[in-house]
């Protein structure tokens, strides 16, 4: 089975990706810091790891350059994640060493169509790893002169895939009646039927719109509880 690393401090982004990722066979972990990622690494040894570029403590753009420095990780294939309304610095992208960025909410199919290769890619390179460290310390051989070893032929530039795009998330700030709204005047517009409504955005939309009101939702109830408690 394959292994996926998920870092994300998001808990909703967290959900997303671990139902999609074990609907789909995979072993997921998942940690909500930088620190806590570096830890897991070694003992959930995975084929791939979504990572939150924005991490509290550890950033993802560090992890992933100790990750490809490592001779011990570097088969590890890297997705660099961000949210819509965060700018990813795709300089510190390209020095980091990553295999592919992917803009958040996941999306089911853009996920997968990702990753999929990306954890092949990173079998491939497990296995070929011992073979390189058995060679490491050996004395070298006076042979003769042999024509070069051909190159591996450049991977391309990281992919930058993006996920469908998602309703603004000032969707959210009309509660769940804007949702339920949007969604009925979305399927009344743009879909003559709902068998063919796009139960993943929809997913992404109401996951947008509860990250926005939560903060709104916890004083709220925050304060009854405590009005409540001086009133008894």
């Amino acid at each position: 089975m394959s292994r996926v690393l998920l870092a994300d401090d998001s808990p909703h982004a967290q959900r997303m990706g671990e139902r999609i990722l074990r609907e789909e066979g995979f072993e997921v972990a998942s940690v909500t810091d930088g620190a806590t990622a570096m830890i897991r690494l070694q003992d959930v040894d995975p084929d791939l790891i979504l990572l939150d570029a924005f991490l509290p403590q550890k950033s993802g753009y560090d992890i992933c350059s100790e990750i490809k420095q490592n001779p011990n990780l570097s088969f590890t294939s890297v997705v660099l994640t961000y949210g819509l309304t965060e700018a990813l610095d795709h300089g510190k992208v390209s020095l980091s060493g990553a295999d592919a960025t992917l803009q958040k909410p996941f999306e089911s199919g853009s996920l997968l169509e990702l990753i999929r290769p990306l954890v092949e890619q990173s079998k491939k390179r497990r296995n070929d790893a011992p073979q390189v460290r058995i060679n490491v310390g050996v004395p070298k051989k006076v042979e003769p002169k042999s024509e070069p070893r051909p190159q591996p032929i450049a991977e391309p530039i990281f992919p930058i895939l993006q996920a469908k795009p998602a309703p603004p998330p000032a969707l959210a700030l009309g509660g769940v009646k804007a949702i339920s709204e949007n969604a009925a005047e979305t399927a009344t517009t743009q879909s003559p039927g709902l068998d063919k409504f796009d139960e993943e955005r929809v997913r992404a939309a109401v996951t947008l719109a509860l990250d926005a009101a939560m903060p709104n939702l916890i004083d709220e109830i925050t304060a009854k509880v405590l009005l409540a408690l001086k009133e008894y």
